[in-house]
């Protein structure tokens, strides 16, 4: 049954138009992945959740995210003890190198004055041959050899580099130094924070935050590829104290009953709670489940993403063709210091 409400056909799934983001790294046209010409600025980010993107359909159609879980956070998270957008979720298409980057954990984002820090993860949507991103730091590298590096223009000798191939996860543990690079696009799942410091940014004339990067950066984090667990319905790709992200099996069609997770870390995950859909191939159609909460189907297209409400009412997804449907749901810090990516 799902979240009661006073009307939960008001918050059945719709999709969300994304906004795309101005990059001095991006792209002018992001074809095949959008259809989109960018004007004088490159596009480097499409924010597929973020708070100025607006829903696209149902009775929700033309607000924004920011305003729709403001007015109804309950509805939107089942719980009254969270309130706003838990997660930011990204595309990140690069054609040069993005800066040398660092971002803080919550304790020292909530001492500059900022509600959350930044962990985050990359689903591999698709790499050339050879590509790589930066994650961290070589071992035994120095705090004082990192500062040196920043100022001499070398730091990059300290990068630890990782290849990448389609369909790998890589978690970016708050503090680990890390650069995207060009060759791969990502599926980037966060915090819902855009808190950067750089450290280095080879030589664009942009703003670097190097004590505070500094401040930020430790030496041993968490941070590298995340093997999948393959369970008989789903693929966990990454299940840590902020997000969790599946690939789902849709054989013809699956309803909204089978899609909560199973427990896998001694948590189990809200029957009735915040999670997306997003087609990282091929295309989706969500319809109801039954007559009594009807809600105008919708078709969730390639690359597109669909919010659904913890209010929503029962709804099945279908494959309409080569669908490749990637899970994403918020999750709060578990006090459990055990806890692993």
């Amino acid at each position: 049954m799902p979240l009661p409400t006073a009307s939960s056909a008001a918050f059945a799934p719709f999709l969300i138009e994304p906004r795309f983001v101005g990059r001095v790294w991006g792209f002018n046209d992001l074809r095949p992945w959008y259809d989109f010409l960018a004007g004088d600025e490159p596009i480097g980010e499409v924010w597929l959740t973020g708070d100025e993107c607006r829903a696209a359909t149902g009775p929700q159609a033309g607000k924004t995210l920011g305003h729709i879980f403001a007015e109804s956070p309950e509805a939107m998270l089942g719980s009254v003890e969270h309130t706003g957008s838990p997660l930011l979720l990204k595309v990140i298409l690069a054609r040069e190198k993005l800066s040398v980057q660092v971002h803080p954990d919550d304790a020292m984002a909530q001492k500059y004055g900022e509600p959350r820090g930044k962990t985050e993860c990359w689903y591999v949507l698709d790499a050339e041959k050879g590509a790589a991103l930066a994650l961290g730091l070589n071992p035994g590298v120095t705090m004082d050899e990192v500062r040196a590096g920043i100022h001499n223009g070398t730091l990059e000798q300290s990068l630890h580099l990782l290849p990448i191939a389609k369909g790998d996860m890589v978690f970016v543990d708050a503090g680990t130094v890390h650069a995207i690079w060009p060759g791969s696009v990502l599926l980037e799942t966060q915090q819902y924070s855009d808190t950067t410091y750089r450290m280095y940014d080879y030589g664009r004339p942009r703003e670097l935050h190097v004590e505070k990067s500094i401040e930020a950066t430790r030496l041993h984090t968490r941070a590298g590829r995340i093997p999948p667990r393959v369970l008989s319905d789903r693929t966990v790709l990454i299940a840590v104290e902020y997000f969790r992200v599946e690939r789902i099996v849709v054989s013809g069609s699956r309803t909204s009953a089978t899609l909560p997770a199973p427990d896998l870390s001694g948590t189990a995950e809200p029957a009735h709670g915040l999670s997306y859909l997003f087609a990282a191939n091929g295309s989706a159609r969500i319809s109801s489940a039954s007559s009594g909460e009807s809600f105008e189907p919708f078709e969730i297209p390639t690359r597109g993403i669909a919010a659904i409400p913890a209010a929503s009412p029962e709804f099945v997804v279908e494959d309409r063709g080569g669908l490749d449907l990637i899970r994403v749901s918020p999750r709060w810090p578990m006090p459990n210091p055990e806890q692993k990516a």
